[in-house]
C-alpha cells in the first residue's frame, strides 16, 4: 500500500528546518560542541584556488570557495556580526546557538575558515556543480577574488542569499540555489494537500523561521501582520 506522502513531506520539512544552518551533531551525552577535526585531516593538495567545495549533509549541502593555503570562504548564518564588531569574537568557530539565532535574525557573514572548520569531518566534493553550468564557469582567480571581496557581514535569506547563492555567484556569475528550489517544491506539495492540518501548521512555522513569511491559509489570520513584519 502507498503511504500518505503528507506526513513524510512534513517530516522532511522539519528535518530540513533543523539542518538548514548545518547544525553540527553533538556526541551522545555531551552538552558541548563537537570539536572540528585536527589540522591536516584533509588533503588540500588536490584543491586549487577558486575551486567550489561542497560538503553534503543529511539533507542539505554546505558550500564554499577555496582560497588557497587551507582557507575556505563560505557564508554562514551568524548573529554576532549584527551585535558586535569585534573580529576576534566573530572569527571564532560558529556555535549552534549563533547559527540558529542568525537564521531567526536573518543575519550572516561570509567568513574565511580552515578546511577542517568548514567541512567539520564531512566528505568534500570539488567543482561538482560545474557540469550544470557548462560554459558559465569563470576563471579560478576571478572566483576567488569575488569571494574575498564579499568577506564580512551580510543578510541571510534561505530564498535569496544562502551559502549556495554565494558560491554560484563567485564561480558562475549568477546567484542560484538548487536546494532552495527543492525546499520550495516540498512546501508547495504540502500546501496543495489539505488533508493534513498538522502539515499545514508545520509549513507555516517553517515559513516564518526560514522564509520570513507564511501562507495565510496555514495559520489564523490574526498572525498575518506578524508574518508581514517578519518578511521585512
Amino acid at each position: 500500500t502507498m503511504k500518505n506522502p503528507v506526513p513524510q513531506a512534513a517530516s522532511l520539512l522539519l528535518e530540513k528546518l533543523l539542518l538548514l544552518v548545518h547544525i553540527r551533531p553533538l556526541p551522545a551525552g555531551s552538552g558541548g560542541e563537537t570539536p572540528p577535526p585536527a589540522p591536516g585531516y584533509y588533503d588540500t593538495s588536490c584543491f586549487k584556488r577558486g575551486d567550489l567545495l561542497e560538503v553534503p549533509r543529511t539533507l542539505f549541502i554546505h558550500f564554499g570557495i577555496y582560497l588557497g593555503e587551507n582557507r575556505v570562504a563560505h557564508l554562514m548564518p551568524d548573529i554576532l556580526p549584527s551585535i558586535t564588531g569585534d573580529r576576534r569574537q566573530i572569527q571564532q568557530v560558529v556555535t549552534n546557538k549563533r547559527l540558529i539565532l542568525g537564521v531567526i535574525a536573518r543575519t550572516a557573514s561570509v567568513r574565511v575558515d580552515t578546511v577542517e572548520d568548514f567541512a567539520y569531518g564531512g566528505s568534500i566534493l570539488v567543482n561538482h556543480m560545474d557540469r550544470l553550468f557548462e560554459d558559465q564557469v569563470l576563471g579560478s582567480e576571478e572566483a576567488a577574488r569575488r569571494a574575498e571581496k564579499l568577506v564580512g557581514a551580510t543578510a541571510y535569506s534561505l530564498l535569496w542569499n544562502n551559502c549556495e547563492h554565494f558560491v554560484t555567484y563567485c564561480r558562475y556569475g549568477a546567484p542560484v540555489s538548487f536546494q532552495t528550489d527543492k525546499f520550495c517544491e516540498t512546501v508547495k506539495m504540502i500546501i496543495r494537500d489539505q488533508r493534513s492540518v498538522l502539515a499545514s501548521v508545520l509549513v507555516g512555522l517553517a515559513s516564518i523561521v526560514c522564509l520570513g513569511v507564511a501562507p495565510s491559509t496555514t495559520l489564523p489570520t490574526i498572525f498575518i501582520p506578524f508574518f508581514l513584519w517578519m518578511a521585512g
